[in-house]
């Protein structure tokens, strides 16, 4: 598993311990940060503050293209996993979309329903086709 692999599963454990316990992503960072768990990748860093920064926006997106899933009713793996990759897609300028929804993927399909892999692929290729309008 490459560098920015491992960040993005440490940054969905971040981001999904933050949903769990009703925390903002940045106290959640906060918190594992202070709990000595080591200082993050940077890359892990970026990406969960990149989220931080704008998940209302990734969360409105979800709810639009996530084909009748509302963000509650979807698990909370899928659910963070989205917000990892929707933030490449629309805010990593260095991460090729296809890296971002591959990387998701494996995330869902390693982490989640046997279902979810195709569903992320679906919400975030239609946000991915999408991005010129809600970029």
């Amino acid at each position: 598993m490459g560098a920015r692999s491992k960040a993005r599963k440490r940054a969905l454990d971040v981001l999904y311990a933050a949903d769990l316990r009703g925390e903002t992503p940045t106290e959640a960072l906060d918190r594992v940060i202070a709990a000595g768990d080591g200082p993050p990748n940077d890359y892990t860093l970026t990406l969960v503050r990149g989220v931080a920064a704008h998940v209302e926006r990734i969360d409105q997106l979800l709810g639009e293209f996530s084909a009748a899933w509302s963000l509650d009713r979807m698990p909370a793996v899928d659910r963070n996993v989205l917000r990892l990759g929707v933030w490449e897609l629309l805010w990593a300028d260095d991460v090729p979309d296809h890296v971002a929804v591959t990387e998701a993927m494996a995330l869902v399909q390693d982490l989640s329903t046997d279902e979810s892999p195709q569903f992320v692929n679906g919400v975030l290729g239609a946000i991915q086709r999408a991005r010129p309008a809600v970029g």
